[in-house]
């Protein structure tokens, strides 16, 4: 008799427990189908962010007033959402998701600014590793190669390099990617496609480059004026030293 009666007690325990936990989950489906607000996730490029949440949610609230917590989740423009971010010009990328909780999750990824056009009478614009020109933000300022010159104007005008002078973009990332080129080319002036000087951190040297080809075998030349030709004469006894000619340098 006590056995039936601890069953009885234990089958209602069960049955109350399925019964509270089906009223929570349908209560929970029920707030879930509702917009709850917004989470963002922005990657950093080097621990900068060109962009900010702040930033971000000003644009939302500005772009689609309606989107506010208590609005079904269906009626939550997804893809306008991610277009009108994407023409933010430092976002690179965006992905909208719906969690689980009713949150609009954004996940960002930033433009990588690698080089910047610097514009004595107008205002200067970074070169992203894809080869876009965007203008420069006002949150922060990235230390990278710069570059000046007619040239160098123009094609921020363009906004594409790799479209107008792809050389140009393989010069740049030839720089970047070697820890002392690098370090030692502070500056690249453009002044046409077959025009191109660079200057220096340690000496007064100019350095005229001619264009953008033979990348390699020019900064191998030199490479040579650094290693045998300064050791021998000095920092300061060149102004000018000139690789664009094929296989020569020439030093006054």
């Amino acid at each position: 008799m006590k056995k039936a009666k601890v069953k009885k007690t234990l089958a209602f325990i069960v049955l109350s427990l399925v019964v509270v936990g089906f009223i929570g989950f349908v209560e929970k489906q029920t707030l879930y189908k509702t917009f709850q607000g917004t989470e963002i996730d922005i990657e950093g490029v080097s621990g900068v962010y060109f962009v900010e949440d702040a930033e971000i949610m000003k644009i939302l609230s500005q772009a689609f007033p309606d989107l506010k917590p208590g609005v079904m989740l269906k009626e939550v423009p997804m893809k306008a959402i991610e277009t009108r971010l994407i023409g933010h010009p430092f976002v690179k990328s965006v992905e909208a998701m719906i969690g689980q909780k009713g949150i609009l999750n954004l996940r960002i990824s930033q433009h990588q600014p690698i080089a910047r056009i610097a514009q004595p009478l107008g205002a200067d614009g970074y070169i992203t590793t894809e080869g876009r020109v965007i203008p420069t933000s006002t949150s922060y300022t990235s230390r990278v190669l710069i570059l000046e010159g007619d040239y160098a104007e123009m094609l921020m005008d363009k906004g594409d390099i790799k479209a107008d002078m792809p050389e140009l973009m393989d010069l740049i990332e030839f720089i970047i990617k070697d820890e002392f080129w690098n370090a030692q080319i502070t500056e690249v002036e453009v002044n046409s496609k077959d025009d191109i000087r660079l200057f220096q951190q340690v000496g007064r040297q100019v350095i005229e480059f001619g264009d953008g080809h033979d990348i390699a075998n020019k900064f191998d030349r030199i490479a040579v004026f650094y290693k045998e030709i300064l050791p021998r004469k000095g920092w300061n006894a060149y102004d000018r030293v000139s690789v664009k000619f094929k296989d020569q340098i020439v030093c006054e």
